[in-house]
């Protein structure tokens, strides 16, 4: 028989399904007076002070060496620097529904490059699953793809592109080299300390005169939030569910972070949820079922 579920992990996955899908409305709050370059920096800097702290309580705060260095290096450039700043500064000219559209790419993008990577065998099954998934959050917007051909979102999806790339590149090379480090906390350290201050840097560059006084105070709520939730705890849960699911199986969670995203504007913003939406949950739900589903053994 099989042995008990993984409680960790499944509440790990809940976390990163739930909270991702809150971020593209904090990113869209916090970009109403923030620069996206001080959002991203300061929202990874506080993580990192965050991790610090919990290190330091458990003794655990080490020099990795520079070989695992090197490994932390990559992943912090491809997912936060560049994924997260990309997607930040998207969100200033595209909707928040256009970029859920746009995101819900990864898993197909992760999908074909784990099989180059060798780490999954190319199968129907997650073809069809991840397809499914995909085609739940295009049915939601399918009135709004028009707005992909707008020549005002030209920048935005540009951007888009290079963080959903760099996204899905990070997620396969993290998923071959995981194995290499067991402390996930301080992995994050480093990766976050790393993004924080080439991000900061780059602030400074492109906008170094910048007027904080006109940061509201929900703009900087949202970037709390985004950096106590969106970094820490999600990005703890990714990486420990990386270690323990395929890289495909956690990417698919991306689905559910739209249909959450479209919950929120519902339960805050009072969006109306229509049959559309039901019947495009229904094909997310279903496509990760597929993707996800193993027979049992005994």
């Amino acid at each position: 028989m099989n042995g008990k579920p993984d409680l960790k992990l499944l509440f790990c996955l809940f976390v990163v399904a739930v909270v991702w899908g809150t971020t593209y409305l904090g990113i869209r709050i916090a970009v109403e007076t923030m620069q996206p370059w001080y959002i991203t920096s300061f929202r990874q800097g506080l993580a990192a002070l965050i991790v610090l702290g919990i290190l330091g309580y458990k003794k655990q705060l080490a020099w990795i060496g520079w070989e695992n260095f090197k490994l932390q290096f990559i992943p912090a450039v491809l997912m936060i620097v560049m994924a997260n700043g990309f997607t930040t500064i998207a969100e200033q000219s595209v909707p928040s529904g256009l970029t859920s559209i746009l995101s819900a790419l990864s898993p197909l993008v992760v999908f074909m490059g784990s099989i180059v990577a060798g780490q999954q065998k190319a199968s129907l099954k997650g073809f069809v699953g991840v397809l499914l998934g995909f085609l739940g959050v295009v049915f939601i917007f399918r009135d709004g793809l028009g707005d992909i051909l707008d020549p005002n979102y030209k920048t935005g999806i540009l951007f888009l592109s290079i963080a959903i790339l760099s996204w899905s590149i990070g997620t396969v090379y993290t998923k071959r080299h995981n194995h290499k480090s067991n402390n996930i906390a301080l992995n994050l350290f480093y990766q976050f300390s790393i993004a924080a201050i080439i991000q900061y840097i780059l602030a400074l560059v492109i906008n170094p005169d910048v007027d904080f006084s006109a940061w509201s105070s929900r703009s900087i709520a949202a970037t709390l939030y985004l950096s106590v939730f969106g970094s820490v705890a999600a990005f703890f849960c990714y990486h420990y569910s990386l270690k323990k699911v395929t890289a495909i199986q956690v990417s698919v969670l991306n689905y559910i972070n739209t249909a959450i995203a479209v919950f929120l504007g519902w339960l805050l913003l009072d969006e109306v949820i229509t049959f559309d939406f039901i019947i495009a949950t229904l094909l997310i739900i279903l496509g990760v079922f597929i993707t996800n589903y193993k027979k049992s053994r005994t």
